[in-house]
């Protein structure tokens, strides 16, 4: 086997999926429909991930045969959201190579690998990563519902992995697709949980990273209504 996380502490893996600012920022070029959302909860449980010692393995959309995608890499926009992206990281090429570093997730806080298909299984590296790894669970975010994210976690259950969704941190481009996708994943043997129930509760209700309109306003409704929630703080 490559990897054994044999330390009680690190039986969990966080799998951060498509956390990018194409699929996760309005100025997108394929926003989720559920960003807002979806963007607080994200942050979340990359904090919780810090603060537990939770190995993340981030995978990233970089594929360029699509003709709809042709401005993904003109833009910044298949760049990480800024706090998905912890220091201690290792990064691989987009090859189909399949070489993994022994101790990798004990040396590195987060692994980010490339991912050029519709389903990551595909990927040599990934496929090799996630089939191989011997873990207690795997909790998953990210985008999208109804496409990478269904693919991640339908190849980890057919290899008898065990899975958890985090369904407030998973963000879909078609509401009732998303829907069906998350019913697929449940009824084939994923558990289905929410961001409170791992990472706890949290004041913050808009995080600041998305500057579209929509956000920015919600943003200042937040503050006005803890402003007057708290009359007689400073």
């Amino acid at each position: 086997m490559l990897l054994q996380l044999v330390r009680a502490r690190r039986r969990q893996v966080l799998l951060d999926i498509n956390t990018q600012r194409d699929f996760l920022l309005a100025s997108g070029t394929a926003c989720v429909r559920n960003h807002r959302r979806v963007l607080a909860h994200i942050r979340r449980m990359m904090a919780w991930a810090r603060a537990n010692e939770v190995p993340v393995i981030s995978m990233c959309d970089v594929h360029s045969d699509d003709p709809d995608r042709a401005a993904f890499h003109l833009n910044g926009g298949h760049q990480k959201v800024g706090y998905t992206l912890l220091d201690n990281h290792l990064s691989f090429a987009a090859d189909n190579n399949t070489d993994l570093p022994r101790e990798m997730l004990r040396q590195y806080k987060q692994v980010i690998l490339p991912n050029r298909c519709l389903d990551p299984f595909d990927e040599p590296r990934i496929d090799r990563l996630l089939s191989e790894i011997r873990i207690g669970e795997f909790f998953v975010m990210g985008t999208s519902a109804e496409e990478s994210v269904a693919a991640t976690v339908l190849g980890l259950l057919q290899r008898h992995k065990p899975v958890t969704v985090v369904t407030d941190a998973v963000g879909s481009h078609d509401s009732n697709e998303g829907k069906m996708a998350l019913r697929k994943m449940e009824a084939k043997g994923a558990t289905m949980t929410e961001t409170k129930r791992i990472a706890g509760t949290t004041h913050l209700k808009q995080v600041g990273a998305c500057p579209c309109d929509s956000c920015q306003r919600l943003l200042v409704k937040a503050h006005h209504g803890q402003a007057a929630n708290n009359p007689h703080q400073n």
